[in-house]
């Protein structure tokens, strides 16, 4: 977990602290046009169930909510075991060669993770990933993060929120690189930027604030891309009016998101609903009330 890019000694679960995206201004929500996001995609593990967790490939796109790349970061990580054969990776034992391992990573990935939020397209895979990096120096409070996979859930009405099924339904385009790490992490960073230019109404991000990061320096780490870095995005999509008019919470918005859980969350939303125009009514007439009787006590004064 994040914790460990800084203190190799602690063993603390839960170190993301994911917060969430929504369309309410309020306390703690923040434009996310004036954050700054590490956007993370791990390639896939291995086909055993012993090295399945042993992600082959990491990509970083490090940008602003305007959707300004700053950085992009990629490389092949060697998984500690045999490299087999490749089937839909493309990633074959020889490409593994002077690969760094997870625990060499702890720098460079603090650098790019200090002072913004991380975002995934599924944040409990990013957190495995980070679980296995450990690292020295000063530990930070929890690290915030977003899951753009339940974020996307919670705003818009998809047939499907897998990464390349909706960067086609959104933006018109399947994702390039998409079966490379990299690719994936510039798709999830596009659907983001995309997602701030293209709401009915400024974007927020409410949850932790980011803070900074560091790790103790070391000797440079020899990276092995198989992406190159390109730097943007691309010209951003108008996306089709798909908006939820009610945002569902992203806490029940997890898991395979089958219809029974679709129809649950969008029913609470409704119950929300009521629930807010309920209390707004009561207050409204509560003020009324008090006016009035404020009203009739004027009147009583002594002239």
């Amino acid at each position: 977990m994040l914790e460990r890019l800084a203190d190799r000694r602690v063993r603390t679960p839960g170190a993301v602290a994911a917060g969430a995206l929504t369309r309410s201004a309020g306390a703690g929500a923040r434009p996310v046009r004036d954050l700054e996001f590490a956007v993370l995609a791990v390639g896939p593990g291995g086909p055993g169930p012993d090295d399945r967790d042993r992600p082959r490939e990491v990509g970083v796109v490090r940008m602003r909510g305007t959707g300004e790349v700053l950085r992009e970061f990629t490389t092949l990580v060697y998984p500690g075991v045999p490299v087999p054969g490749a089937v839909h990776s493309g990633i074959t034992g020889g490409d593994m060669l002077g690969a760094p391992r997870a625990d060499e990573l702890a720098a460079p990935l603090a650098e790019l993770l200090s002072g913004a939020v991380l975002a995934a397209h599924g944040l409990e895979e990013a957190e495995a990933f980070l679980s296995a990096v450990p690292g020295e120096g000063e530990r930070p409070a929890r690290v915030p993060g977003l899951c753009t996979l339940r974020a996307l859930r919670s705003q818009v009405d998809l047939d499907s929120y897998s990464l390349p099924r909706a960067s086609h339904a959104l933006g018109g385009r399947w994702p390039t690189g998409q079966h490379t790490a990299l690719g994936a992490a510039r798709a999830c960073a596009r659907l983001l930027a995309e997602a701030a230019a293209a709401a009915p109404g400024p974007l927020y991000y409410r949850g932790p604030a980011p803070r900074p990061l560091r790790a103790e320096e070391g000797a440079p780490v020899r990276l092995k891309p198989r992406t190159s870095a390109r730097g943007d995005l691309g010209r951003a999509a108008e996306w089709p009016p798909v908006w939820r008019p009610l945002e569902l919470r992203p806490e029940l918005c997890g898991g395979e998101f089958g219809p029974e859980a679709r129809r649950a969350a969008e029913q609470d939303a409704r119950d929300r609903a009521r629930r807010r125009e309920a209390a707004a009514a009561a207050a409204a007439l509560t003020g009324a009330l008090a006016a009035a009787a404020a009203g009739r006590a004027v009147l009583r004064l002594p002239r």
